[in-house]
C-alpha cells in the first residue's frame, strides 16, 4: 500500500468549521440537470461531519443558482442529527453518514420516505501528524509502543466509529487499541484529536483529509474496503422539508453533475444508482 501525503493548515482553520456552517444542494436521476434560478428563501441541513469541508463549495454552488437563498447547516454525529429530527429539531434536509438513520426516521413518520436516496460512499482512512509513524504498516501500527493515544468517532452515534470499531475487529485489534481510545463525538472532532496532536493517530473519512485545509498535513493510509461495512452515505427530506420547496431543490441539486464533481474531489465515491 503506498504512502500517501495529504496537506497542510493550522489546526485553528479546522477547529473553527466544527461548528454552524452555510451550504448546498441534489438530484437523482441517471442525467441530472441542475435546477433553474427559481426558488429562494431558506432551508435548513443537519449534516454529517464528514461533509464539513465539502459543504462550503457545494453550497456556494447552490447559491449561485439560487441568489438570495440562505441555507443553514448544522453539522455533527448522525445519530445525534438523528435524535434531535425525531425530537422535533427544526431541520429540512438530513445528510446522514449511512442509510440506516434516516429510514429510522421514516418509521417514526419524521421524514419522507419519497425522498430517500443514496448521495456518496465513504471511506476510511488512517491519520497521522507524527510522520515518523509507519502507516504504511496499516492498522498493525496501531500496536507500536510509541502510540499512546488513538482516536476514532463513537461508535454508538456515528457511522464512521461503526466502521472503525469494525476494522479493528476485524484486524484483531479492538480489544487491545481499548486503553489507547479516545472517541470523538464526530468524525471532524475525532480528525481534530490527531490535528492538534491530542492522539497520536486516528481513523477519519477520507474526505477530511482530502480537504484543501488539510492537504499536506501529515499523512494517511486508506483502510481496505473489506475491512468495514460499506460507508453508503443517505439523504432525505424530513416531514418539515418536504413541504419546503427549496428543500426538494437543495436535494435536486446533490444530484446535479455539478454536486458530483464537488463530491468526486472530496474522495466520495459514486452511490449504487438502487437499494
Amino acid at each position: 500500500m503506498s504512502f500517501l501525503p495529504v496537506g497542510k493548515a493550522g489546526w485553528r482553520s479546522l477547529a473553527l468549521a466544527f461548528g454552524v456552517i452555510a451550504v448546498a444542494a441534489l438530484s437523482w436521476s441517471a442525467a441530472a440537470v441542475d435546477t433553474p434560478p427559481s426558488a429562494t428563501g431558506t432551508i435548513t441541513v443537519a449534516a454529517a461531519a464528514d461533509l464539513i469541508f465539502a459543504l462550503d463549495e457545494l453550497n456556494a454552488k447552490f447559491q449561485a443558482i439560487h441568489p438570495g437563498t440562505a441555507v443553514k447547516v448544522t453539522t455533527g454525529a448522525s445519530g445525534n442529527l438523528f435524535a434531535q429530527i425525531r425530537q422535533g429539531a427544526p431541520f429540512d434536509v438530513f445528510l446522514s453518514a449511512d442509510m440506516n438513520f434516516p429510514r429510522e426516521l421514516v418509521k417514526t413518520g419524521a421524514a419522507d420516505e419519497r425522498s430517500l436516496a443514496s448521495y456518496a460512499i465513504g471511506h476510511l482512512v488512517l491519520w497521522t501528524t507524527k510522520t515518523n509513524l509507519p502507516v504504511r504498516q496499516g492498522l498493525a501500527v496501531l500496536t507500536n509502543a510509541t502510540i499512546g493515544r488513538i482516536a476514532l468517532a463513537n461508535p454508538a452515534t456515528a457511522p464512521y466509529g461503526r466502521a472503525a470499531r469494525a476494522a479493528l475487529t476485524n484486524a484483531g485489534l479492538w480489544e487491545a487499541v481499548q486503553p489507547k481510545l479516545v472517541l470523538g463525538d464526530n468524525i471532524a472532532q475525532t480528525a481534530q484529536f490527531v490535528q492538534t496532536g491530542n492522539a497520536d493517530v486516528g481513523l477519519v473519512s477520507l474526505s477530511l483529509v482530502s480537504a484543501p485545509k488539510l492537504a499536506g498535513v501529515g499523512v494517511w493510509w486508506p483502510v481496505p474496503e473489506d475491512a468495514y461495512p460499506r460507508l453508503e452515505q443517505g439523504v432525505i427530506l424530513t416531514a418539515r422539508g418536504a413541504t419546503n420547496d427549496l428543500a426538494r431543490a437543495y436535494l435536486t441539486f446533490l444530484g446535479s453533475d455539478t454536486a458530483r464533481v464537488v463530491l468526486d474531489r472530496f474522495g466520495f465515491r459514486r452511490p449504487p444508482l438502487t437499494h
